[in-house]
C-alpha cells in the first residue's frame, strides 16, 4: 500500500511573530508516515537548506518548485520509492506546481503538488487548464494532482457558508456578477477526466472540510479547499481518503492534511 498526503503548512511552518510550528508539523506527518507528501506554502524554505532540514526530520527526500510570485511548493518522497524524474510545471502560476514521477509495480506514477491563486477565480481557471495539460503530457495512466486549489467543490451548495464570510473574503469565491459561486477550477480538472478521490471513495462528510483549523483562518468558511484528483487508473486503486484532524493537526496550520491510501507498491 502506498500513502499520499497533501498539506498546506502555512508560511513555511513559521509565523510572523517568530512562532515555529515545525515540531507539530513533523509530529503530524510522522504519525501518518506518507510515502509521498505534496506540501504547499513553503515560504523561505527554498533558501539556506531549510527544506532539506525539514525533509531530513521527516525522513524524506524533497523535490522543490520555486514560485513565480507567491510561495514554493514541493513533493517529498520516502524510500524505497524512487524518483525517476522531477521538475516544475513551467507556467506562471501565482504560487507553483512541482511534479515528481516515481516507480511503482504498476508503472510510473506522476504526482503534482500545486497551490492555485487565492484571489482570482479567473486566474485559478487558467491555472487549472495548465494543470490539465501537464497531466496529459505525462503520457501515463497513473497521475495524481494534490494540493490547495483554493476552489469550492462544484457538487456542494456553498451559499449559506459564504454568506457568513466578510465581503473581502467572500468575493474570492464569487464570479464577477457577485452572486455566482466560482467552482470553475475544479470543474475544469474534472472535465479533463480527473477523478475527485474524496467523493469517489465515499469519504463520509459531504465535502470533507479542510479549513479552517483551530489555528485560525478568518478568511475561510468551513469547506474543502485541498484536493486529491487522479486519473481513473489511480482512482481504481484508491482504498481510502480522509482528512486528518485532532492532535497537532488542529494547530499546526490553518489547513488540515488530506491522506489517501493507494493499492500500489514501490517499483
Amino acid at each position: 500500500m502506498l500513502r499520499v498526503m497533501t498539506w498546506n503548512i502555512l508560511t513555511g511552518g513559521r509565523d510572523r511573530d517568530g512562532t515555529d510550528r515545525w515540531d507539530r508539523i513533523v509530529a503530524v506527518v510522522a504519525a501518518q508516515r506518507p510515502d509521498l507528501l505534496a506540501v504547499q506554502e513553503l515560504r523561505g524554505l527554498d533558501r539556506g537548506g531549510r527544506l532539506a532540514e525539514l525533509a531530513g526530520r521527516l525522513g524524506m527526500t524533497p523535490h522543490l518548485a520555486r514560485s513565480w510570485f507567491g510561495q514554493p511548493v514541493a513533493v517529498l518522497v520516502r524510500a524505497p520509492l524512487r524518483a525517476l524524474r522531477s521538475g516544475r510545471v513551467r507556467r506562471p502560476f501565482h504560487h507553483a506546481t512541482a511534479q515528481v514521477q516515481v516507480a511503482t509495480g504498476a508503472g510510473p506514477l506522476t504526482v503534482f503538488s500545486t497551490h492555485l491563486n487565492p484571489y482570482s477565480g479567473g486566474q485559478r481557471r487558467m491555472e487549472a487548464d495548465w494543470l490539465a495539460v501537464a497531466v496529459g503530457r505525462t503520457g501515463g495512466r497513473l497521475a495524481l494532482l494534490a494540493g490547495d486549489l483554493n476552489t469550492l467543490d462544484p457538487a456542494v451548495d456553498h451559499t449559506a457558508r459564504l454568506a457568513g464570510l466578510p465581503t473581502l473574503y467572500r468575493r474570492r469565491h464569487l464570479r464577477r456578477d457577485g452572486r455566482t459561486v466560482d467552482t470553475r477550477a475544479v470543474s475544469r480538472l474534472l472535465d479533463a477526466g480527473l477523478v475527485d478521490l474524496w467523493p469517489y471513495t465515499g469519504g463520509g462528510e459531504p465535502d470533507g472540510p479542510t479549513v479552517p483549523t483551530r489555528y485560525g483562518g478568518a478568511e475561510f468558511a468551513p469547506t474543502r479547499l485541498d484536493y486529491l484528483l487522479a486519473t481513473p487508473e489511480v482512482a481504481a486503486v484508491t482504498r481510502a481518503v480522509r482528512v486528518v484532524r485532532g492532535g497537532g493537526a488542529d494547530t499546526a496550520s490553518d489547513h488540515y492534511p488530506v491522506v489517501a491510501d493507494l493499492a500500489l507498491d514501490p517499483g
